[in-house]
């Protein structure tokens, strides 16, 4: 099957492409061009002029639609996927809160399906816990938080090759044997929930944590301890120039100018940007998941407010953010959010960016940048179509 967006604005590696087309051949990217002549049996979308970007690339998301991950049901899998879809993400790696075994090993077996299935959206599974420090536990179940043990991690890891990342906080007993362990699997380690400082984060890096998880949220910046200055874990990860982080670009879980002042410093290539969302995100529904959370103020929180807890954000909502808000170039924004997340996950040879040969994951914004269209490995999101 062969379809053709035309009269597009199209976002390429190489910079915008105006007046442009892309082809696209079953799930592939045949071409993109600036030729806007019409392809000889291709259905036509004309894009009027719009914005043509690479599909979102989510690495952190625990439900939609009122759906959560941690149900461990397809059921509930197919929803939350199904819900972030329309809103721009084409490319997921399903969230676990911190879970008890039987619950990863449900969440893995679901997980591994759906990645078997024909041009399936899902990537792998993304473990957020439970190796976390209990000081800095935020939304997190603290019943199933422990540090890292071998002979729990070893045998999932051995078993799920879906496990694709698996957070930690790095001042644990036994972290740095974890870190090790699961980067020799090929497994994104990503430093979470934590208080570590500079040492911490400067032993954890050697030992293969490259990653910061949502950036900001759950670990200190620079403090005191009575007389005493110390750096926290945000001032670590800056120093560290090669690490990656990842933040929740809603606009409130961290203010606008904190999110460009770690687009200043990290840069496109090194920040990311991910929903964190829970299961009422994109939901009719105001009850969270998790009946300790409450939906306040547009974001998610624990009841008593001492944490946030979550986000209702969509993939459009961060972009959108990132450039109406932080005045971050839409560019740039809809690379952190599509190309950086492909690289820190590994898939940008498939993922991330327009390129011919690539897989078709495609969004088209319009000026108001809120989506008008949605093509996931070539086949148009139902519901999305608005042009």
């Amino acid at each position: 099957m062969l379809t053709q967006i035309i009269n597009a604005k199209i976002l390429t590696p190489q910079g915008w492409l105006k007046d442009g087309s892309v082809i696209i051949r079953d799930n592939k990217i045949l071409e993109v061009t600036n030729c806007d002549l019409a392809v000889v049996g291709a259905q036509l979308f004309d894009a009027r002029g719009m914005y043509v970007v690479p599909g979102g690339v989510e690495i952190h998301v625990h439900g939609g639609g009122g759906r959560d991950f941690m149900e461990g049901t397809e059921d509930a899998f197919r929803k939350a996927i199904e819900t972030h879809m329309k809103h721009g993400t084409t490319s997921i790696f399903p969230t676990l809160s911190s879970s008890t075994v039987p619950m990863i090993e449900a969440a893995a077996e679901v997980c591994t399906k759906l990645m078997n299935e024909k041009d399936s959206p899902v990537l792998g599974l993304h473990l957020e816990g439970h190796y976390l420090n209990m000081k800095m536990a935020g939304g997190q179940i603290p019943e199933n938080i422990k540090d890292p043990d071998p002979m729990e991690y070893i045998p999932l890891v051995e078993k799920w090759d879906c496990i694709k990342r698996w957070d930690a906080a790095p001042e644990l007993p036994g972290a740095m044997q974890f870190g090790k362990y699961i980067t020799a699997k090929g497994i994104l380690a990503s430093v979470a929930h934590t208080q570590a400082e500079y040492d911490d984060i400067h032993i954890a890096y050697s030992n293969g944590y490259t990653h910061a998880t949502h950036f900001y949220n759950a670990m200190p910046g620079f403090h005191k301890r009575r007389e005493y200055k110390y750096e926290g874990t945000v001032e670590s990860i800056y120093l560290h120039d090669k690490m990656t982080v990842e933040v929740v670009a809603d606009g409130i879980h961290v203010p606008h100018t904190i999110l460009r002042l770690i687009y200043k410093i990290k840069g496109v290539e090194r920040a990311c940007v991910i929903t964190d969302a829970l299961a009422c995100a994109a939901s009719d529904s105001q009850e969270a998941f998790d009946p300790r959370v409450i939906i306040e103020d547009g974001v998610c929180k624990l009841a008593d407010r001492s944490a946030l807890a979550g986000s209702i954000a969509t993939m459009d909502r961060l972009i959108r953010t990132l450039v109406q808000k932080a005045e971050i170039p839409l560019s740039d924004a809809v690379r952190m959010a599509s190309e950086t997340p492909a690289k820190i996950m590994n898939v940008y040879d498939r993922k991330g960016s327009l390129q011919k040969d690539k897989d078709a994951d495609i969004m088209i914004l319009d000026e108001d940048l809120n989506i008008r269209a949605v093509w996931a490995m070539g086949k148009l999101v139902e519901g999305t179509y608005t042009l």
